[in-house]
Parts: C-alpha cells; structure tokens; sequence
C-alpha cells in the first residue's frame, strides 16, 4: 500500500459530495482519487474540493482500478451488501454508510467475506469516533452518575417536502428507523454496553415506510437493567438529544449524531445537587476521524471502533423493532 490510503467513492450521493467526500480529502494519511457516478456532471461538486479526481461512469470500472485501496459506498441502503461485496471482492477495503446491510443475517455474510480477504470492511456509523462518545461510555463505566436507570433518546427531521428522496421510498430501505434509528439504538449500546430485551414499537407510515417510530422497552448490560425510550420521525423539526439518568446523575448529550451541524458537541454532566458541568468540544469532525481510524486499522491492524460485529448487533435491534412494531393512525 502506498504511503497513503488511496479511496475511491463508489455514487455521488449529496451526503459524500458535502461530508464524507470532504473528510476523506481532508484526512491525514488519506487520499480521495476516484469516484464512480452515473453522470459527468455529478462529479463537478467532487472536483471543485480534490482536483485532479478521476472520474468513472461505470461502478465495476473503478473497482478493478488497482490505484485505489479502498472504497467508500453512499448507495441507497438496499444496494449496501451488493456492492459490498463486489467491493471486497474486487480486493478493496470498504466503508459503507448505515446501515450496511438489511437484515442481520446479511452482515454474517460480510464478516465472512471479510474474515476470508484479510480486508477491513465496516459501516460508516462516525459517532463512535467521536470524543464526546468516547467520554460518556467512560464516565458511565467509571460511575459517574451511578448505575444507570434510564435512557432517552430522539431524533428527527422534517422531509416531508421530498418526496422523490431516498428515505421516502420502500424499494431503496427508506424509512427514519433504518435511517436515524440506527443512531438512537446503537448509541446507547455503544456507551452503556447493554443489549435490549423487552421491546415494544409504535409507528406511523406513508407509502409503505415509517416517518415516525416510537420504540420502549429495557436493556441489559455491565451497568445493570434499565428502561429506555426512543422516538425518531422524519416529519418533525430538528431535535437530537440523549438523556441518560443515572442513580446519582444524569448525562445529557445535546448534539448527539451531527455534532457540528446540529449544535456544538458537549456533555452536560448533572450530579444529584443539581451541579452541571459541560465538557465541549467545538472543533472535531468526526467524519475525519473516521476516516483516520479506518486508515490506521488497515496499514497496523489495530482494532477498528466500529466492527461489523458491533453493526450487527444494532441491525439486529432493528430487526427486533420492525418485528414488535405496531401500526397507529
């Protein structure tokens, strides 16, 4: 491998051209030099932050170009194994965004994939590199706020005036649970290590996808058994946050998923006197880190934040929440 990770991306999806395209172009030790896209003129935007970007309008072409190492996949949800796994098999390392698979079953199949190639392959779930995370997960292990007792999480956005996008359609895994859910169940499994065991679910659909979910149940883990609460709509206002309540504390997360762009990156740690203390960090971009992270794994083998293992365990709760849900008006 070169001194650098040479990446391609594989679409020219608004989310690549606008974060992750940025953040691999910007990563030390990283070096965006493809993109495969459908038509010439998707591949303006790309061009203007890396010049000198070769371009392919064929998906399969830039997998078989030996001058890159590995690909990142913005593809709609229901084409993220499929070109997964011509990805690994074409001997790229591979990062694709969430969820990178439909059903659990499917991730089974990449861990095996990957297990045979040697190559790293990952979803791109950024908020496990981010310090803020990092911090919680600590301070809940350390005792911080005692055993935690609660957890309540919610995230929503309002795209009700698009239909023709993505997340509005059944036949490309639309839907908020398998857009935003991920980061509203996988969060608190990666702070508080616990697993759920009691779900029930409450959604509403249009056309065939869920535009609001309700999901309560428990969860079960290293910091004892407690309830937890997750709401995520794509037809509300902007609101992200997690509030984990402890026996002698509470942590509050205020711009939990889109540290930067929702709001400031901070933790708000409440002590049963009613004390606040904030810890902030204002300048981390946790797409850079990302991308950083799965550079260094690939050139000294050092674990990965994010392994396939730790995805299918939230594609598995997303599969638990799908078989529990219960249609409301």
């Amino acid at each position: 491998m070169a001194d650098e990770l040479r990446w391609g991306i594989l679409g020219s999806a608004r989310f690549a051209r606008d974060h992750m395209g940025p953040a691999i172009h910007a990563a030390r030790g990283n070096r965006l030099v493809a993109l495969a896209t459908s038509t010439e003129a998707n591949a303006a935007p790309f061009e203007a932050f890396c010049p000198g970007l070769d371009v392919f309008l064929d998906y399969d072409a830039m997998l078989e170009w030996d001058a890159i190492d590995a690909v990142y996949i913005p593809l709609p949800n229901s084409l993220h194994v499929e070109w997964t796994k011509k990805a690994l098999r074409a001997g790229k390392h591979v990062l694709t965004e969430k969820p990178i698979a439909m059903k659990a079953a499917e991730i089974d199949e990449l861990i095996a994939l990957r297990d045979q190639s040697g190559l790293l392959c990952a979803e791109a779930y950024m908020i496990v590199h981010h310090p803020q995370w990092i911090r919680v997960r600590e301070l809940i292990a350390a005792g911080e706020i005692g055993e935690v007792r609660h957890v309540d999480t919610a995230f929503s956005y309002d795209n009700s005036a698009d239909r023709g996008n993505i997340r509005n359609k059944p036949e490309t895994g639309g839907g908020g649970i398998r857009d935003i859910g991920v980061y509203t169940y996988s969060s608190v499994r990666f702070a508080t290590g616990a697993e759920p065991v009691d779900l029930t679910a409450r959604v509403k659909t249009e056309n065939g996808v869920d535009v609001w979910a309700q999901v309560v149940g428990e969860m079960d883990g290293p910091t004892g058994r407690f309830t937890y609460s997750a709401m995520t709509s794509m037809r509300l206002p902007n609101r992200q946050q997690v509030v984990i309540q402890g026996e002698t504390g509470t942590i509050t997360v205020t711009a939990p998923f889109n540290a930067g762009l929702f709001g400031v990156a901070a933790i708000e740690v409440r002590d049963k006197a009613g004390t606040i203390r904030t810890e902030q960090w204002p300048e981390v971009n946790q797409y850079v880190l990302q991308v950083e992270n799965f550079a260094n794994t690939v050139r000294t083998g050092a674990d990965y934040p994010c392994p396939l293992e730790f995805s299918r365990g939230t594609q598995e709760m997303i599969d638990k929440v799908f078989d529990v849900a219960v249609e409301i008006g």
